[in-house]
């Protein structure tokens, strides 16, 4: 429920304080005053998109509030999910600075706009012309014919099986689409797997194989080199190891003549060991490398073969062509199995689309399970706002699965005798219009979750007990829902809970509309002026009381 609207420097308010009743309110005054004004200011609490042109004083910023009771909606989880805090009481703001820039918040927290659209259709439900060239559009007669059959769960059910099946049905595309793509690629794909295969190649021996080919390749040489160290260090006369045995003769002499020379000798012992060490491994170095011209030829012919791959593929190293090999022959299994895959993805397929038309036929049987009753008490709701000769009848057709299901509805409407039923949208006139709107709001008030319902001047085109009766129904809405009424009719205006004025102020240079709520003697006067003119006489003033007394 709004319990409070505040509305700064939008069209031609400047300041603007409105408190409505949780009943029935009723907002009347001349054309232009402004009230349209007030529900385009209520527009951009529900997510509307404005700019500078909404601004009255353009170097000021126009923010527009409503303080709303939530407690009883059940919004927890959208506060949760949305990660806002949530109260009971909740305030939504709506800023536009002049230069443009737009920003919305929820208890002070900024939001994206579809965020506060959202909120905004939870909290209140606008009636204007737009919702008057939306009665005739076949979604909405959907919605509405899904509320009044309660047919929420049979609906969340079917979602769901459309849901997946959309899934599996892009998955199977998908997959029908690899098919095409493997088939033209599958003899290629064997081929290079064929050929990376016969190379049975190992992690790591690229390294391996370069670091052979240059010891082969140089042999010779290498044991040559090796073998004149060798001597240098073999030599019984002169040789490294010989005179370092003598160092070593040495320092135990001159450990066993001063204690001083000990760590000389540990330092001298440790040298020994790693050069005796080093010509031992020299040595083996020297025994392992063999002069063979086949093994050479072998060891070039290899990496001339893993040479030729990489620079085919565009790879660097082993690894990488190892991977390649699995990516090819992962391929190469999948197309063998292709037939197996396939056939198992149009399965689930149709399981999932069997499951599918089952929840939309289930959802169908809801909706069509209402159609009597809802054209029943549609036409006598229509006979109450002196429609007396109108029939209504939902049409309903099957089409392709869509989100709402497997139907489409049409809503078939007659207004006089003898004419035949046609669509909406062809033959309702404005009034009729209006008045049908109002039946489906009022039908819907206890089916719907519509905590605040905002009425533009929804009686246009009637009088008389048409406007009275219609009243009455809004004041019985009122029993459940915060009503908000525009009119320019007395008798409607006279039956409310609250009634406020909208006015123009023109004793500034700029012209501004402001709001009052009326008391008792302002409303007699107020409504006095709207049966007899700007000067009401005795009997218009008499007609108003009346009105109130009613």
């Amino acid at each position: 429920m709004l319990t409070s609207l505040s509305i700064q420097n939008y069209a031609l308010i400047d300041q603007l304080l409105m408190k409505p009743s949780s009943g029935l309110n009723m907002i009347t005054g001349e054309t232009g005053a402004g009230k349209s004004i007030m529900l385009g200011a209520v527009g951009l609490l529900l997510g509307n998109r404005a700019d500078t042109k909404v601004l009255l004083f353009e170097d000021k910023k126009c923010i527009v509030e409503g303080v709303f009771e939530i407690g009883e909606y059940g919004l927890n989880d959208f506060f949760e999910q949305q990660d806002l805090d949530y109260e009971p009481t909740c305030i939504i703001r709506r800023e536009i600075s002049p230069s443009g820039k737009s920003r919305s918040f929820i208890n002070d927290t900024p939001v994206l706009l579809d965020t506060l659209k959202f909120l905004g259709s939870q909290l209140m439900d606008v009636h204007s012309q737009h919702d008057t060239l939306q009665l005739g559009s076949g979604s909405y007669q959907l919605n509405l014919i899904d509320a009044f059959a309660q047919s929420q769960v049979e609906l969340k059910s079917f979602q769901e099986d459309f849901k997946k099946f959309k899934k599996l049905q892009k998955e199977f595309q998908e997959i029908q689409h690899k098919a095409q793509e493997l088939q033209k690629e599958a003899d290629f794909n064997q081929f290079q797997l064929e050929e990376l295969s016969s190379l049975s190649l190992q992690e790591g021996e690229q390294d391996e194989l370069e670091s052979s080919q240059e010891v082969l390749e140089n042999a010779e040489e290498i044991k040559i080199k090796i073998n004149e160290m060798l001597h240098l260090f073999d030599d019984e006369q002169f040789g490294i190891i010989q005179g370092m045995t003598q160092v070593k003769h040495g320092l135990d002499s001159l450990e066993k003549l001063a204690h001083k020379f000990s760590p000389l000798k540990e330092r001298f012992q440790s040298l020994f060991i790693d050069l005796k060490d080093l010509s031992e491994t020299l040595s083996d170095e020297e025994a392992g490398v063999e002069v063979d011209f086949d093994r050479l030829e072998e060891t070039r012919e290899r990496l001339s073969k893993i040479y030729q791959l990489q620079k085919k593929h565009g790879l660097s190293s082993v690894e990488e062509l190892m991977e390649l090999e699995r990516e090819l022959a992962d391929k190469v299994f999948q197309f063998q199995n292709l037939d197996e895959t396939l056939e198992a993805a149009k399965n689930n397929l149709k399981q999932s689309e069997e499951a599918l038309l089952k929840s939309g036929k289930a959802l169908t049987k809801k909706r069509s399970a209402c159609f009597a009753t809802f054209q029943k008490e549609m036409e006598a709701l229509l006979v109450e706002l002196g429609m007396e000769n109108s029939k209504l009848q939902v049409e309903l057709t099957t089409t392709i699965p869509t989100s709402n299901g497997v139907d489409e509805i049409e809503l078939l409407f007659s207004a006089n005798k003898g004419t035949s039923l046609q669509p909406l949208k062809k033959v309702a006139s404005g009034g009729e219009f209006s008045r049908l709107l109002f039946a489906i709001k009022y039908l819907m008030a206890d089916k719907m979750a519509m905590p605040t319902l905002i009425f533009d001047e929804i009686d246009t085109g009637i009088s008389g007990e048409v406007a009275l009766q219609m009243v009455r129904m809004m004041k019985e809405i009122s029993g459940k829902h915060q009503v908000i009424c525009i009119t320019h009719l007395p008798q409607v205006a006279g039956k409310g809970d609250v009634h406020y004025f909208v006015y123009k102020d023109n004793s500034s240079h700029k012209t501004i509309s402001k709001i009052k709520e009326l008391s008792a003697d302002e409303r007699v006067l107020e409504l006095a002026k709207m049966i007899g003119g700007a000067n009401p006489s005795d009997s218009a003033l008499k007609s108003a009381k009346e009105l109130l007394r009613v």
